[in-house]
């Protein structure tokens, strides 16, 4: 005679029903899948590139603007009889003579030579050429001389004496930063658009080739946010995949560039990169920006995520509310 075996107690069956693993909802990779990684790769490295290019730039013009500030240019033009040597030593003494103004240097014959050269060639002759010749005035930024007052005194003392305070340049400066950092925020708007867009369609398509899971999951008594958390992490591990790649990819180039200008200083592409873009080295506040914009695709793209299967929900949910949508027939 066999004994039976008493049947399990109902807080067995819940223990076991705890231990037993759960397959997940959507299969861990698939050809969506790794498509979306190389397009979130792509539009990550594309968006750090832009961040990194306007950080630059706004570096470079903040530099160009801060050196142009701290000096100001007395410009004296040749005229017969003109003792050349005495006037530039009385503009630079006037000129020492405000409050604000901290030191002068008198631009001697060598050093015009080298700021003509590019133009007029080696070996230039300025006793032979009716060359005007400059005094570099440093001054306070904080506490500025008298810009009017300065001219006027100088227009009195020396006739031939003109008064550069390089405002229109900082002006020009100022205002093609603020350019650069306009194109740069719609270049960013544009990537970020675009990879939302991106996200929804393969989302919806994903949804699609798991409706019948979602509705059965729904059917069963699944709530929406629970369906929605297991897409959350489904879509989370692939944008953080993806802008992962395509940050370090935009880190590794940046870092690559600012080598190049290292190691190629005093040539002419060096020179020419390093007046245009100024250099290449971001700074940890650069990496940093960069490393943020990878965290803000990665959680842009979740939540776009999250949101395009909570409106597929509501969606079967009022489909099926409606008996004549479910069955397929034109609602009256």
């Amino acid at each position: 005679m066999t004994r039976s075996h008493p049947a399990p107690r109902p807080t067995q069956q819940r223990a076991a029903m705890r231990v037993r693993p759960t397959a997940p909802i959507l299969p861990p990779s698939n050809i969506q899948g790794n498509a979306l990684i190389v397009v979130i790769a792509i539009m990550a490295f594309l968006a750090c590139l832009t961040f990194g290019a306007v950080s630059m730039v706004r570096a470079t013009a903040a530099g160009w603007q801060s050196q142009i500030s701290r000096e100001i240019t007395i410009q004296i033009k040749p005229a017969e009889g003109l003792d050349m040597d005495a006037a530039l030593q009385k503009a630079k003494d006037l000129a020492l003579g405000f409050v604000g103004t901290e030191a002068g240097t008198i631009l001697d014959d060598g050093a015009t030579a080298r700021l003509l050269e590019p133009w007029l060639g080696a070996g230039l002759d300025l006793k032979e050429l009716p060359v005007p010749r400059l005094v570099v005035i440093t001054i306070d930024e904080e506490n500025p001389p008298d810009f009017a007052e300065m001219r006027e005194l100088l227009a009195q003392e020396l006739p031939e004496a003109f008064l550069d305070d390089h405002r229109t340049w900082v002006d020009r400066l100022v205002s093609m930063a603020s350019t650069t950092v306009m194109i740069g925020t719609g270049v960013l708007v544009l990537v970020f658009t675009a990879m939302v867009l991106t996200v929804v369609f393969a989302t919806r398509g994903v949804i699609a080739g798991n409706r019948h899971i979602v509705e059965v999951l729904h059917f069963v008594g699944a709530e929406g946010g629970f369906v929605a958390r297991e897409f959350q992490k489904h879509f989370l591990k692939i944008s953080l995949k993806g802008s992962a790649a395509g940050s370090a990819l935009a880190a590794v180039l940046f870092a690559t560039l600012g080598i190049w200008q290292t190691n190629a200083r005093a040539t002419p592409e060096s020179d020419q990169a390093m007046a245009l873009f100024g250099t290449f080295s971001l700074g940890w506040s650069g990496y940093l920006g960069i490393v943020a914009t990878m965290v803000v695709i990665a959680l842009l793209t979740t939540l776009t995520a999250r949101l395009t299967v909570m409106r597929t929900i509501d969606e079967i949910d009022l489909i099926r509310s409606d008996p004549a949508r479910s069955d397929g027939l034109p609602a009256s």
